[in-house]
């Protein structure tokens, strides 16, 4: 009999299933608590429809067969959030000093409402005041011509930028002179993006939705869809009721990847039933993904010595390279060492691979579980290494699914948002523009802030996002923003990296997602590109929230058209019509052809995947396995009190944003200054569950610490904890990243913990 825990304010089970009534009431309340609850109907039934907008939360595809309504419960947020009729006037600006603001939280920041006018920080007054958007301009344009260098300046972009707006903005920061971009996938799956080209030569997922009908075995590595893609449960809810198996490896136990309960259902919403989506649940330790992997493969060698008929042998000779020397190393990698490093027995993943070679049609989906460790693209290449075993790529069922966060992160960098562009991409753009962009690599997220601390890049121009707040070691990056000669800000709402002021600091507040576009050409709809390389168009219906609002692309273009007075780009003229934009972007980038007019088919069209045909776009023509050496994350083993901390987001919580205090489906209400420990570990620190402990991280130069977090039982691997992000990037070293993609480390951070007052 488990024994009865003792009673901790803010924690208690949820027993019911993801989605199903909780999800209706949660929506309900974001309706109630945002917006006119008149309004509110007719803006939700447009969400991800073909003539409304895309949802701004995450970036799962739409269904070509749309149902009622397509949107999630946190789409419901992320949509309401956006729409509400709350305002972040000058009046308000004139009540409130920016030293006063930094004392309130995240969630207050963004609660106030939208902002209503473009703002500039007066230091003498410690206050926001009105600026007009002309004056704004001249004077952004004026200190990034005064900087010394064009690579003293960095252009961040968020993953909620259309494809319009994006272009715009990497054209203006190459015309002006620099490659320094760093962005919102730096920081999530850049792993992915680097990994995945050397891997089968595209830096992309290979499914579609219309793959996952055909799958015969789903393995969902390293994600939580109930709360960071909830429209995916959807897939999976059929899935799971099609009994196709779903196998999980993840450290926590997540309620939506147990059982979920689908708001469209009315047989599940009216008897109270559910449907199981996990067929089996792996609790890998954090940082034993690779560990995992191998398992599996040299379990599936092995299978196929003793039987014959496992591998595709005929793939692996036609398609790939590389083949050999993967096996080697899974022979004389030891299972003492596989079970050690990933927390599982050898007989569980070889049940996998035994499952895995019956499939005729695999799909692996993956999150930042993979991607933000310091082996991040190694445990990236381990997935394709898997598929293409037995050749699930180019054929129906079949393929590689990275999860994608913000609704056009990959819209953004297929449209030219990185810091590594091809040298083909920068000719065209000199061939249709007239200008030599830069040809160097430029900064990504993590090395931007260090130009930041030491003072060596002075201006900083956010196209949305929250940058100090969303990259490690907070104490290091507000002070290094504070450091700036310029930063400007494109946003919808207040948030923390607004109030990190430097010499000269702008807030531009632009239209959402939601809000009508309308230009000296009439309405205008913008692009995104979701996590299965859709494109489609996007137009809000709301009257804008504020008549001072302007688009990015404007704002964008205003910028440009200051900063750059001898440039050719007609600017303002690209501002003003988008279709001119997207003809640009057909010029300039494969696979657009016939832009405009495709996008205007509901539902759009899809960009160019070459592994789904078998082609694969690598120095060799093949697809590419790739040896791991050894099964750890670092070579060298932690002491045994040293535990893996992941950081997680929340379900009321969508990246920074943070839209409430609960975390219903782990159990945790209002508060968000909890640690998840496993029943084991309690005990092997002394400590109960409800006990005040102080976690110190045991990695870096730098001594980093949270104190008095109240770390409560919960169902983790044995070895792992975990904590809320943003709250715990104070443990994240700036440093501790995977040194291919630059990705920082957050699911694997090695810290201690002290019961506090010890």
């Amino acid at each position: 009999m488990a024994t009865k825990l003792r009673e901790v304010p803010g924690i208690r089970p949820y027993d019911g299933p993801a989605g199903g009534w909780g999800a209706l009431k949660a929506t309900a309340q974001a309706v109630y608590q945002q917006m006119q609850v008149v309004a509110a109907p007719g803006v939700l039934m447009r969400t991800n429809q073909p003539t409304g907008f895309d949802c701004p939360g995450c970036a799962w595809p739409d269904k070509e067969h749309h149902s009622t309504f397509q949107f999630c419960e946190n789409g419901a947020k992320a949509v309401t959030w956006e729409a509400t009729s709350k305002r972040v006037t000058p009046e308000f600006f004139a009540r409130h000093t920016v030293t006063e603001l930094l004392k309130l939280s995240d969630h207050q920041l963004e609660d106030f409402g939208r902002l209503t006018h473009p703002m500039v920080y007066d230091a003498a007054t410690d206050k926001f005041h009105p600026i007009g958007w002309d004056a704004a301009y001249a004077r952004i344009g004026q200190a990034l011509r005064a900087l010394e260098s064009p690579d003293q300046a960095e252009f961040y972009a968020s993953g909620r930028a259309s494809n319009e707006a994006a272009y715009l903005f990497q054209l203006f920061a190459r015309e002006y002179g620099t490659n320094n971009f760093p962005d919102c996938s730096n920081m999530c799956h850049e792993a992915t993006s680097v990994g995945l080209p050397q891997s089968i030569g595209i830096g992309k997922g290979t499914v579609s939705l219309d793959d996952f009908d055909h799958a015969e075995l789903i393995l969902s590595i390293g994600h939580n869809p109930g709360t960071n893609h909830p429209r995916m449960m959807g897939t999976l809810h059929e899935a799971a009721r099609r009994k196709v198996p779903i196998i999980v490896f993840n450290p926590m136990r997540e309620r939506a990847l147990e059982r979920f309960a689908d708001p469209q259902n009315m047989v599940e919403m009216a008897t109270f039933r559910s449907t199981d989506i996990a067929s089996t649940y792996y609790q890998v330790k954090a940082g034993g993904d690779a560990a995992a992997l191998k398992g599996i493969m040299k379990a599936l060698l092995v299978l196929e010595d003793e039987r014959g008929g496992v591998l595709d042998h005929d793939f692996i000779a036609e398609h790939t390279l590389g083949f050999d020397a993967l096996a080697a190393d899974l022979q004389a990698t030891e299972w003492s060492d596989i079970e050690r490093e990933s927390g599982l027995r050898r007989d569980e993943l070889e049940q996998v691979a035994a499952i895995y070679a019956t499939s005729k049609a695999t799909i692996v989906a993956y999150g930042m579980g993979i991607t933000q460790h310091n082996t991040g693209t190694a445990n990236v290449k381990l997935i394709a290494n898997l598929l293409l075993l037995r050749g699930n790529f180019g054929k129906p069922g079949a393929g590689i699914c990275p999860l994608r966060g913000h609704s056009n992160v990959q819209g953004n960098r297929t449209v030219g948002i990185t810091e590594k562009p091809t040298e083909s991409f920068l000719k065209r753009i000199e061939e249709v523009f007239g200008f030599t962009p830069p040809r160097g690599h430029g900064h990504d997220a993590v090395k931007a802030m260090d130009a930041m601390v030491e003072g060596k890049a002075r201006a900083l121009i956010c196209l949305g996002g929250n940058i100090a707040v969303a990259l490690p070691d907070p104490e290091l990056c507000f002070t290094a923003m504070k450091q700036l000669a310029l930063s400007v800000h494109l946003g919808t709402k207040l948030n923390r990296s607004h109030l990190l002021v430097g010499q000269e600091t702008f807030l531009l507040p632009v239209l959402g997602r939601t809000e009508v576009d309308r230009q000296a050409s009439g309405p205008q709809f913008v692009t995104v590109e979701d996590s299965m390389s859709m494109v489609h168009a996007s137009a809000g219906k709301l009257e804008p929230a504020s008549a001072f609002l302007r688009s990015e692309t404007a704002i964008v273009a205003g910028m440009a058209r200051a900063a750059l007075p001898e440039s050719q780009v007609d600017w303002l003229g690209l501002a003003t019509d988008y279709d001119r934009i997207r003809d640009l972007i057909e010029r300039t980038i494969p696979g657009f052809d016939d832009y405009n007019r495709r996008v205007r088919v509901p539902g759009g069209f899809r960009m160019p995947l070459p592994p789904t045909e078998r082609k694969w776009n690598t120095p060799s023509g093949k697809a590419m396995f790739s040896v791991f050496e050894g099964v750890r994350e670092r070579y060298e083993p932690w002491p045994d009190d040293v535990l893996r901390l992941v950081t997680i987001r929340s379900h009321d919580q969508y990246n920074t944003t943070i839209y409430g205090m609960d975390d219903r489906y782990r159990g945790v209400f209002g508060r968000r200054d909890v640690l998840f420990m496993h029943e084991d570990d309690l005990a092997a620190h002394g400590l109960e569950h409800g006990d005040k402990v102080d976690i110190e991280t045991a990695s870096g130069k730098r001594r980093l610490r949270m104190e008095n977090i109240t770390a409560i039982q919960y169902s983790i691997a044995r070895g792992s904890v975990a904590a809320y992000y943003p709250e715990a990037n104070v443990l994240v070293p700036l440093d501790y990243i995977d040194q291919d993609s630059g990705t920082p480390s957050y699911k694997s951070i090695p810290v201690r913990i002290r019961k506090s007052g010890t």
